[in-house]
């Protein structure tokens, strides 16, 4: 199963774009429906609600007002979490049960508004945001909803910024205009709920491209799911795109510290369940003496290509990957020739489709780094 977030502002469209998903094939949960289904007349939701701001809340057939209880429950912060304390527990048990209930092999698309505040996107494999811009949501609440102009400002206010809503964005989708077309992202979906479902990695030829500046916020979002899916444990963004300015694979490289080896293949079935299948046992070259083992995940996304180097925090391997990540930062001749060499390789290579053998012939070369780093790492001691 595919678990993927859907989010964006109140007014933004996302359930135009939840009816597309769906009509390929999506299975949709979605948070506004549940919440109205944990407050429907005699549910102790409802009873709760009324306890908590009054019996005005309610239309005089039971059932509830929800523009009544919006003008209450909108007024202020604290008001807003009494709220939330109520609905989001129950909403979030039906949640549950719903993915629980889809096919082993669906695309569950989640319609939830508070994905962001509630600091929910590292459960997802994928988080998609509808954007549009706070007028023409504005524009669109009072007049198609016929929402007062003040109640939907204090909406707009009370959620969470553009910003905050972009930082957690695998896919965003401009809505403020034409319906985006969302068939190039079904593929992607198709094809990651496969991976992930069969344990398989997405691949690609070793092509080389400039450094992109989205990097750095793409891994901040891959490193909270690996973290998650191993507890909390330390990532670092190591590798070629994570030193700026260097050309390199459109390929995030990452490692993930345990105890021990022993933590490390206790963790494969929860990283692999995460998007990020099990490759195998391997020794990084020795470049001295400690433990240079590893474990090799990498990630199941079409859309976003994942190394994963599962590592024992503080030793040889781990340390060497920093060290190298930290030279090639500060040092500049060092990163032109580097990414001469990578260019050079990745025409050489261009149909090794592993990348195996790219990665194997920089070897050499790096053989040659290591007194280099070693030099770098005594002179930032002293």
């Amino acid at each position: 199963m595919l678990r993927v977030g859907l989010t964006g502002g109140i007014g933004s469209g996302k359930s135009t774009i939840a009816r597309l998903l769906e009509e390929r094939g999506a299975v949709v949960v979605d948070a506004d429906k549940l919440a109205r289904e944990v407050l429907e007349p005699g549910s102790d939701g409802l009873k709760e609600v009324v306890k908590a701001f009054g019996a005005d809340v309610l239309n005089d057939d039971g059932t509830l007002n929800r523009a009544a209880l919006a003008a209450k429950a909108f007024a202020s912060e604290e008001a807003r979490q009494t709220l939330n304390g109520i609905t989001h527990p129950r909403i979030g048990a039906l949640t549950g049960q719903r993915m629980a209930e889809a096919p082993e092999d669906a695309i569950v698309v989640h319609d939830i508004p508070l994905l962001v505040e509630r600091d929910l996107a590292a459960a997802y494999h994928l988080v998609i945001v509808v954007y549009a811009d706070a007028e023409t949501r504005l524009r669109r609440l009072v007049g198609s909803r016929g929402m007062d102009e003040n109640d939907a400002r204090q909406r707009i206010a009370a959620q969470a910024t553009d910003e905050q809503r972009r930082a957690v964005a695998d896919v965003w989708l401009d809505n403020s205009g034409e319906v985006p077309d969302v068939t190039g992202l079904w593929d992607r979906l198709v094809g990651f709920e496969k991976n992930v479902r069969t344990q398989s990695y997405a691949s690609g030829a070793p092509i080389v491209v400039p450094y992109d500046e989205r990097w750095p916020a793409q891994a901040r979002r891959v490193a909270r799911r690996i973290s998650v899916a191993a507890g909390g444990r330390h990532v670092e963004h190591i590798g070629s795109t994570a030193v700026p300015g260097l050309a390199a694979k459109d390929v995030l490289d990452f490692q993930l510290g345990v105890e021990d080896v022993e933590t490390a293949d206790a963790l494969r079935d929860a990283l692999g369940q995460a998007g990020f299948p099990y490759l195998g046992q391997y020794e990084d070259t020795a470049r001295g003496e400690g433990d240079w083992s590893k474990r090799l995940h990498a990630g199941a996304d079409p859309g976003r290509r994942v190394n994963l180097h599962v590592r024992v925090e503080g030793g040889a391997g781990w340390r060497w990957a920093i060290d190298f990540r930290d030279w090639l930062r500060h040092d500049a001749q060092a990163l032109e020739e580097y990414a001469d060499l990578k260019l050079q390789l990745s025409q050489r290579f261009a149909a090794d489709s592993t990348a195996f053998a790219y990665g194997a012939a920089k070897d050499p070369w790096m053989e040659t780094a290591v007194k280099r780093v070693q030099a770098y790492k005594g002179g930032q001691a002293s």
